[in-house]
């Protein structure tokens, strides 16, 4: 038997129902916030990714999925999210109708890493972009979100780490002082440190070698640079946050590595998961749609790794509650038509129940042994002698306890009870 890659798992019946619930949650708090869904390719013009994360970065030099289609055309599958929307936003004209534009993306990533805990080659976001303002309110609201969203997934223990990055017109500056610092301490750098060196400097404050992140330690920060108008806008922040009483602190050594990010960078990291502790981070990027070809246009977003959410919520929950008994599971016995079995739970099922029946001839206790196995609050019993007097037998899966009702009368009594007892 094939077997499935490394890497790329599964996600199983028994666990997709986690999976539903935390999207459902998001829907419905980032709707509350004003943003819409947005649904790109999961494969782009590589062009698209290279220009839009940058020909520096592991992602683009090492990660990403490429290949070429029939048309000799260099296809990826999206390795991130924010590159794609982007690419809409400005195709689309979308900015057209509003001068801040909310969206959010929720699918599948793919990023040629060694599978290792917390990482994996296809892996799952939900991506959120305020286009459109360069107020600093716009920040606050976005980091308010993000936190309200782990606050409505019931996620504990989580710390928030703020930062500001510059501006074109500051960054420069402390980029000049950073790369002296780091040549003369060149030869206690990684050899991808050496590389980023050249090509991007910022990335070597993403290091997670030693020798580098000790190193890096003793470098000048980042505010120490800032310009005025930086220095304005990131108080601006801080002081929203403080007022909507979000607790954070403040990381000066919490950068974005590209040129196209701005000020303020921002993210949420989970102490329980160990070496990949971040669950989602984001900040604003000011200069991507003109990397990408388009006007400026100031934006911030953040991304949300869906696996690492439900791996956080697995970490702090108890012993997994038994599942829940719902729905009816409709029986037959004594050689009672298959049919009249299936329009009856075909009329439970559109009045609104969870409903099964038996489609493999089973006995009465074999159909009894496979409606406790998945959990059916009731089961109704057709048998000869009991569809001859109008009549049906409601067994309650609970306690075993049964009685006859009219057949008549089964989707109307079991539509009505309450949600407690019939899903």
């Amino acid at each position: 038997m094939i077997k499935g890659i490394r890497g790329v798992p599964d996600i199983l019946p028994d666990e997709t129902g986690k999976w539903q619930a935390l999207e459902a949650v998001a829907r419905d708090v980032l709707d509350r916030y004003g943003y819409a869904e947005i649904r790109t390719p999961i494969f782009e013009r590589t062009e698209l990714f290279v220009r839009g994360i940058g020909e520096g970065t592991d992602i683009v030099e090492k990660e990403m999925y490429t290949f070429e289609d029939r048309g000799g055309e260099s296809l990826t599958l999206r390795p991130e999210a924010t590159a794609s929307l982007m690419r809409a936003y400005g195709e689309h004209n979308l900015g057209a109708k509003s001068s801040l534009v909310k969206l959010y993306l929720i699918g599948p990533m793919f990023r040629h890493e060694r599978p290792q805990s917390g990482r994996f080659r296809q892996f799952h976001q939900i991506d959120v972009e305020a286009i459109g303002s360069p107020g600093p309110a716009v920040d606050a609201e976005v980091v308010v979100l993000l936190h309200h969203l782990l606050e409505a997934w019931g996620l504990g223990g989580v710390t928030l780490r703020i930062n500001s990055i510059g501006d074109r017109t500051c960054r420069p500056a402390y980029r000049e002082a950073f790369v002296a610092y780091l040549g003369g301490r060149r030869e206690g750098l990684c050899a991808d440190c050496h590389v980023r060196l050249a090509k991007n400097p910022l990335r070597v404050l993403d290091c997670k070698q030693p020798g580098c992140r000790e190193i890096a330690a003793g470098a000048p920060t980042i505010p120490q640079y800032l310009c005025e108008a930086c220095r304005d806008h990131f108080a601006a922040v801080r002081g929203l946050l403080d007022g909507l009483k979000i607790g954070y602190e403040v990381d000066e050594r919490l950068v974005r590595g590209l040129d196209y990010y701005t000020r303020t960078t921002f993210e949420f990291l989970n102490p329980a998961l160990g070496a990949q502790n971040a669950v989602a981070g984001g900040g604003r990027y000011d200069g991507l749609v003109e990397e990408l070809g388009g006007p400026p246009t100031p934006s911030i977003g953040f991304a949300i790794g869906e696996e690492r959410i439900l791996t956080s919520l697995l970490a702090q929950a108890g012993p997994s509650e038994t599942p829940l008994l719902t729905g009816v599971y409709v029986a037959t016995v004594g050689g009672v038509d298959a049919g009249q079995a299936m329009a009856l739970a075909q009329t439970l099922r559109r009045r609104g129940l969870r409903s099964a029946v038996d489609l493999e001839g089973r006995s009465l206790k074999g159909q009894m042994r496979q409606a406790n196995k998945d959990r059916f609050r009731y089961s109704l019993i057709l048998g000869t002698e009991e569809l001859n007097r109008g009549q049906v037998t409601l067994k309650d899966m609970a306690d075993g306890s049964q009685q006859e009702i009219p057949l008549a009368e089964a989707a109307d009594r079991l539509a009505c009870m309450p949600p407690r007892e019939v899903v």
